[in-house]
């Protein structure tokens, strides 16, 4: 979980270096102020671009703040306040603020989230570890807000959504490829009684119905099994 932190962290880091030129800085010529920052906005802007992005939160500064950064990354934001009794699921990302009952407004809770989630820590009022827990966040953004915290937040909550997408994908392949697995050790079996073949024998048979119908060999199986206990 990645968690925001508040402009005081930030102000206090920007200090000069002293030291010989072009071993500690970047050399900087008149008229030129500003520009080795230019790539790293322009690569933050190409990586979040066109994101739909839900901002689930009071309009006050903070939240007007918040919404202007993501539009400076050419985000597609859409506002909504007050907090609906369902969260949307349609977006890339939301933002929301904390709500102890959160966790009940989230429609892939239990199961797999369908958005990345970054949850808004106001910075008052009480705030309850166990829902935010059970919110299972992909990152905490804390009030007040910074258009470099926020990028941060923002790169990290969607690199972790995206990684637990593909860990989840290459599970259920292998949970595929293990039920195909079986179903083939059972049709043989079941080939090795009926026809009285070997076991290469029977293995061979399913490969080749597959290849002739053009299907895989766990749906040959299955046929086989199914068409065995439609028979009895």
């Amino acid at each position: 979980m990645m968690h925001g932190h508040g402009t005081r962290g930030l102000r206090g880091s920007a200090h000069k270096t002293i030291g010989m030129p072009g071993l500690n800085e970047p050399e900087r010529r008149p008229g030129n102020q500003g520009r080795p920052h230019e790539p790293a906005q322009q690569s933050a802007t190409k990586v979040f671009r066109d994101l739909k992005i839900a901002v689930i939160a009071e309009r006050d500064p903070d939240g007007e703040r918040l919404i202007r950064e993501l539009q400076r990354l050419h985000c597609a934001v859409h506002h909504e306040w007050p907090m609906p009794p369902q969260i949307p699921s349609i977006f890339d990302v939301v933002f929301c603020v904390f709500a102890p009952d959160l966790p009940q407004r989230l429609p892939w809770i239990p199961g797999d989230p369908a958005s990345t989630l970054i949850v808004i820590d106001p910075g008052y009022g009480q705030l309850d570890l166990k829902p935010l827990n059970n919110c299972a966040p992909h990152a905490v953004l804390h009030y007040p807000v910074t258009g470099r915290s926020m990028q941060v937040i923002l790169a990290v909550a969607r690199s972790h959504f995206l990684y637990e997408r593909r860990l989840r994908l290459r599970i259920d392949k292998l949970d595929e490829n293990l039920r195909t697995m079986r179903s083939v050790e059972r049709a043989k079996s079941l080939l090795i009684r009926l026809k009285n073949v070997s076991e290469e024998e029977a293995y061979n048979y399913l490969r080749r119905q597959a290849m002739e119908r053009r299907v895989t060999i766990g749906a040959v199986a299955n046929a086989v099994i199914d068409s065995f206990e439609l028979l009895g």
